[in-house]
């Protein structure tokens, strides 16, 4: 995985100076192509990133490549995006979770009733994942237990929210949030990861 820290306000110009240069990097190595590694949107990042990545590989290196346009995901439609890209990862964690909830032997071993109408879950992130899987979640019968930032009669939550009790907790933010400083003290009964790698190795024991 390669991560640029950037200024979170940046101007635009230089926003796409910056991704384009780091896209040509990635070409001139032979690291970005839609046959070696396609690059998909992720935190600080959208649709206007992915496409001025795929317009940089397609001057250059893919100037002759039919498929040029395969080499990033995450574009918009009007550039050979797909419809259904952006729900994609949080409908993904809601059918893990709908297909373990689901199982009976598992969820005996929880102590648990079958399905995941009336389970209560947290989210932790907001984000593309995060607002996604609240909505399948609840479309499915789900409660949510947290308060959002910034929604009407949402009230700021001081505590942690991994040591809040809950049946299903998703971690769908930022990387490395449950360590073995604090896996211990999750007291949501099912976690389903929805950000990248949020989970240490350490904490992976528990």
């Amino acid at each position: 995985m390669v991560v640029l820290r950037l200024e979170s306000k940046l101007i635009l110009g230089k926003l796409e100076k910056i991704t384009r240069k780091f896209a040509l990097e990635l070409i001139k190595k032979r690291f970005l192509s839609p046959g070696v590694d396609v690059p998909a949107l992720d935190m600080g990042t959208g649709e206007r990133e992915m496409a001025w990545m795929m317009d940089t590989y397609s001057k250059t290196l893919g100037y002759q490549d039919m498929n040029s346009h395969g080499c990033v995901t995450g574009k918009p439609i009007n550039q050979g995006g797909i419809h259904g890209r952006g729900s994609a990862t949080g409908r993904g964690v809601f059918h893990a979770t709908e297909h373990f909830m689901d199982n009976e032997c598992y969820m005996e071993f929880l102590s648990m009733k079958p399905g995941i109408k009336d389970k209560t879950f947290i989210l932790q992130g907001y984000g593309n994942v995060g607002s996604h899987t609240h909505r399948y979640y609840h479309r499915a019968g789900a409660k949510c237990i947290g308060s959002i930032v910034g929604f009407p009669g949402a009230k700021k939550y001081d505590g942690d929210l991994f040591e809040h009790e809950c049946d299903i907790l998703v971690p769908a933010a930022k990387e490395k949030v449950i360590t073995k400083d604090n896996a211990g003290k999750i007291k949501g009964k099912l976690v389903v990861e929805g950000a990248n790698g949020p989970t240490t190795p350490a904490a992976e024991k528990f």
